[in-house]
């Protein structure tokens, strides 16, 4: 059983208790925030999801005291396109509290970042103050991908799908998925190769419809300049920030100017 398998496993326990809880959004006052896919379209840098990571599967703890909020707003006043916060806590040490503190906090649009399989991880994500939501294509069938997509879009939020080759790209263009990005981490293995941003950008078709955005393994501004000029609009970066003695300026180095589209 590799590591995706494992996660996914957990994923289906901790549904099974969230469907015996009371429905989150219940009494949900919605807090509307700016849309990730306009703001990354209107700029000319790469722009930056910055992610509040205190441990994963690979690395193990990273930053284990983290404090979310005081992480947040670092992340906001150094100009974050969006935050990300990791949900899930076996693995990676993070809670929907973490995300609906963060929500409390910053005004800016957020990524509930976890390993969706059912509709009532939508639910709760929402509930705890997110405007964005991850799906990633390989966790999914494509009738499971379609329903999670179609219902977090009813729901009023944005989907940040993610693929890891060509064959995941044609799956998450099949159900009309706008942000769509690449994880240069193979989730089976955790291996990091920046060239996965580099082979999705060779078959994605950049036009006003899509965005393309590069996760995991940009560590250095040159990292940064590297899938920029692959077409990337935006990097989703956790690590780097969270093990960086100043994350407002390691944020701010990678905000570097990107290409209109070049691959």
């Amino acid at each position: 059983m590799n590591i995706l398998q494992k996660i996914l496993q957990q994923k289906r326990i901790e549904v099974g208790a969230l469907l015996e809880q009371p429905d989150p959004l219940a009494n949900f006052t919605n807090q509307q925030r700016p849309s990730l896919f306009q703001s990354l379209r209107q700029a000319n840098t790469l722009q930056v999801i910055a992610e509040m990571k205190r441990a994963s599967p690979s690395k193990g703890l990273i930053a284990g005291g983290a404090d979310p909020v005081a992480q947040a707003k670092v992340y906001a006043q150094a100009g974050a396109a969006a935050i990300s916060v990791l949900t899930d806590k076996e693995f990676f040490k993070g809670s929907f509290e973490d995300l609906a503190a963060v929500a409390r906090a910053v005004d800016t649009p957020l990524l509930c970042k976890d390993f969706m399989v059912d509709r009532v991880q939508i639910r709760f994500a929402k509930a705890a103050g997110a405007s964005i939501i991850l799906l990633i294509v390989a966790a999914l069938t494509d009738e499971a991908l379609r329903d999670l997509y179609r219902y977090a879009t009813s729901l009023g939020l944005e989907i940040l799908v993610e693929v890891h080759d060509s064959e995941e790209l044609e799956r998450a263009l099949a159900v009309d998925a706008k942000l769509i990005g690449v994880n240069n981490r193979d989730l089976r293995t955790f291996e990091v190769n920046l060239q996965r941003t580099k082979e999705i950008a060779e078959a994605f078709p950049f036009d006003e419809k899509h965005l393309l955005i590069s996760e995991s393994g940009i560590w250095s501004q040159d990292d940064a300049k590297q899938v920029a000029a692959m077409g990337a609009s935006g990097v989703l970066v956790g690590e780097a920030l969270m093990r960086s003695g100043d994350a407002g300026q390691a944020l701010r180095r990678l905000q570097v100017q990107t290409e209109e589209t070049s691959v």
